[in-house]
């Protein structure tokens, strides 16, 4: 069991390994991923576990990468540049789940996990199938410091109907009963004025509620609100501030969407980098 009322690691240094597909489109996956956490002021790197084939209508092809693959890119990562957390999204067979997180055991022991359980895409691809759910469900969520389905996610994963804030409870509790540290039932799929985010741990249960912006342009916030946990936790920030700072960025990179695309676009993931500019572009110069 994970307790995330655990201390992450000291000295934190902001190292976030992705391990997720790629989204050619740009809006979610690994290149989601990357932005929220530069974003973050974090350092990104990942572990590619699928190629897809995708823009904002929909998924039409998917290429699994061999799992021999999948658990070298971890390896060379952890023995190299190391991670503070680690973070996965769409890992689409049982194979190479097990592989990802034999690699973890081997090269990153004792490492947070954040579990993004990415099984629809936004344009209602199925992008794992009932074999993959189970493996998330039986393997992924035990190990997780936090997990943090939508709603229809929580409801494949916990059998629990999650149509409001009871559901999203329900859901929360069957998670951490399954072992997961803390669960973050996100209500974007659910109706109402507000979207309220429901963040249960050992110590308790957190709302975090934000006004609905009505918008088709919502594609990657799933994995982009993980990945900006992730970071935001890599840097030493206990998990409720990561969790309500990581949401107030998703909002407002909602808000500030492109609107590219004809379906569901892609958000603005790198509002902040415009405003303030990149944290690595305050690195000092190092000579030789």
């Amino acid at each position: 069991m994970n307790d995330a009322s655990d201390d992450i690691p000291p000295e934190p240094q902001g190292r976030v390994l992705i391990v997720a597909g790629s989204d050619s489109s740009g809006g979610a996956g690994v290149q989601a991923d990357i932005k929220a956490v530069a974003a973050m002021g974090g350092y990104a790197a990942t572990a590619i576990t699928a190629i897809t084939v995708q823009n904002t209508t929909g998924v039409s092809a998917v290429h699994a990468v061999p799992d021999d693959i999948v658990s070298g890119q971890i390896a060379a990562v952890l023995d190299d540049i190391g991670a503070d957390i680690v973070k996965t999204g769409m890992i689409a067979n049982p194979a190479t789940i097990e592989a990802t997180l034999a690699a973890l055991d081997e090269h990153g022991p004792g490492i947070p996990l954040v579990v993004d359980p990415v099984m629809v895409a936004s344009s209602g691809a199925v992008l794992v199938d009932e074999g993959g759910m189970e493996a998330v469900r039986d393997r992924l969520v035990p190990a997780a410091f936090l997990v943090t389905p939508n709603a229809p996610e929580a409801a494949r994963l916990t059998g629990v109907e999650v149509e409001d804030l009871d559901g999203q409870r329900a859901a929360a509790e069957k998670l951490m009963e399954a072992g997961a540290g803390a669960a973050l039932i996100k209500g974007g799929h659910l109706e109402g004025s507000e979207v309220v985010d429901v963040l249960a741990t050992r110590n308790g249960v957190r709302l975090f509620s934000r006004p609905r912006i009505k918008t088709k342009h919502t594609h990657g916030t799933g994995c982009t609100t993980a990945s900006a946990i992730a970071a935001l936790l890599a840097q030493g920030l206990s998990l409720d501030r990561a969790v309500e700072q990581a949401g107030d960025y998703v909002h407002e990179a909602i808000r500030r969407a492109p609107g590219f695309g004809e379906g569901a676009g892609p958000i603005n993931h790198v509002w902040p980098l415009a405003e303030a500019g990149s944290p690595f572009a305050r690195s000092p110069v190092r000579e030789g």
